[in-house]
């Protein structure tokens, strides 16, 4: 194993743990340890920054409890790779009242090199103009469409997709950015809110123009905090629904 990376670019007026936590964070974003890869042991990290184990377990327990980390006792702590796709198990039923929850299929109906709006470029924290990927993706059971999502992306981070026959696309898009882009979706905030459907939605979505939809507004983000993606999905407001745990 190559030496492990300091912190000593990073701001030292911060705790000594942000300091690990930012480092460790920065070397996940960057591929160093790749999703469900052990990162080296506490003690191993504590020598490289010259800090303390608690220190370091402090760093760790903070990664884990953002969700970028997981332990397993006696194995270690290892890279998490989160399960976005119940993102939507969460707000649309893919289901009968009954049956089990189905996974919907994806149909890619747009890839482009564009350049990024105000509202994107402000989502990505890039230049307003800056070269873009964009993709227009229709998520359907049955055929029937339930999700229509406009996804924007930082061209030159993931132009690699450019090469893919969009009909090897998969029915999810992350995996892709791990295999071809050497990126990680590790965390996402997501915004809802509701509108009337435009005509050229309702067309897609086989609704009637001005019906209400749900608009979920995603950031994707790496380990590192920087967003990497920006999406919004629309669907029938009848098929919504908001599930949370309060404890």
């Amino acid at each position: 194993m190559s030496p492990l990376p300091t912190s000593t670019k990073l701001d030292h007026r911060l705790p000594r743990y942000h300091r690990v936590r930012e480092a460790l964070s920065a070397e996940i974003a960057a591929w160093r340890w790749k999703p469900e890869e052990a990162i080296p042991s506490e003690t191993e990290i504590a020598e490289a920054h010259r800090v303390s184990i608690g220190t370091v377990r402090k760093a760790i327990d903070s990664l884990v409890a953002d969700g970028v980390l997981e332990r397993f006792q006696g194995k270690g702590t290892f890279v998490r790779r989160p399960d976005f796709q119940s993102s939507f198990f969460r707000f649309f039923r893919f289901a009968n009242v009954d049956g089990p929850v189905r996974v919907p299929v994806s149909r890619i109906l747009k890839r482009e090199v564009t350049t990024m709006s105000a509202a994107v470029a402000a989502a990505l924290k890039l230049e307003v103009g800056a070269a873009a990927l964009r993709f227009s993706r229709l998520r359907l059971i049955d055929e029937r469409p339930l999700v229509l999502e406009d996804i924007w992306l930082p061209y030159e981070r993931f132009k690699a997709l450019l090469a893919i026959d969009t009909r090897e696309f998969g029915d999810l898009l992350y995996p892709l950015y791990e295999q071809y882009c050497g990126v990680m979706v590790a965390s996402a905030q997501e915004t809802l809110s509701a509108e009337a459907v435009s005509a050229k939605n309702a067309r897609l979505l086989a609704l009637v123009a001005g019906e209400p939809v749900i608009v979920i507004e995603r950031v994707a983000l790496s380990a590192d905090r920087q967003p990497l993606e920006w999406r919004q999905s629309r669907g029938p407001a009848s098929e919504f629904r908001y599930q949370v745990e309060i404890r």
